[in-house]
């Protein structure tokens, strides 16, 4: 059982997914992979946070949807995607792209002793990268696996992934996080080196 570890998604809501043609497909191709491993996951006794962005009114940088501001609270399109979701997961309410921006999920996750994240979800260069910063800031060991993060362009997603790698994620294989769990009952830290 790795209860160090929790897992963090961003953003797999039904307004935010169902922006564009793009996200639908990349979500799309990605569901049933990230669905077996959130249960592989959750199986080996590690958290599922599932980061809930809700846009405030008030904010003048939240992007509107030809003049509607999607995911506010208490909106239907603001809930988790339920394929994702199951009853003993937990979810952290956030209003910037960032998990851990003016919200209590470091304070929670220390209290149930996680010290590594794995990071998540949509879109990876926005979203899975500042939460993943975020993270490093504050001391955490960081995996984040290829193939359970998603962009609306490829191109994007790649350039996220070699940012993350060269600078505070171990990027890999959601199934190689498994493996590696299931042979050290943690995950490794990775040795940061800058040039």
């Amino acid at each position: 059982m790795a209860s160090n570890i929790a897992v963090l998604t961003n953003d797999l809501q039904y307004e935010l997914v169902n922006k564009n043609p793009e996200r639908i497909r990349a979500v799309a191709d990605a569901k049933d992979n990230f669905c077996r491993f959130l249960d592989g996951m959750r199986d080996r006794g590690c958290e599922i946070v599932h980061l809930q962005l809700i846009n405030r009114e008030d904010d003048a940088n939240a992007e509107r949807y030809n003049g509607y501001l999607p995911v506010t609270k208490g909106s239907e399109g603001a809930q988790i995607i339920a394929d994702f979701l199951v009853e003993s997961d937990l979810v952290v309410e956030k209003n910037k792209d960032s998990g851990f921006y003016e919200t209590d999920l470091h304070e929670m996750l220390q209290a149930r002793g996680v010290d590594t994240v794995v990071v998540t979800g949509m879109q990876t260069q926005i979203c899975v990268q500042t939460t993943a910063a975020d993270a490093f800031f504050r001391g955490y060991n960081i995996w984040v696996p290829s193939d359970c993060v998603v962009s609306a362009q490829e191109t994007d997603k790649k350039r996220a992934l070699e940012w993350l790698d060269a600078y505070c994620a171990t990027v890999t294989e959601s199934a190689e996080v498994l493996r590696t769990i299931d042979a050290f009952g943690r995950l490794p830290r990775k040795v940061i080196k800058t040039p």
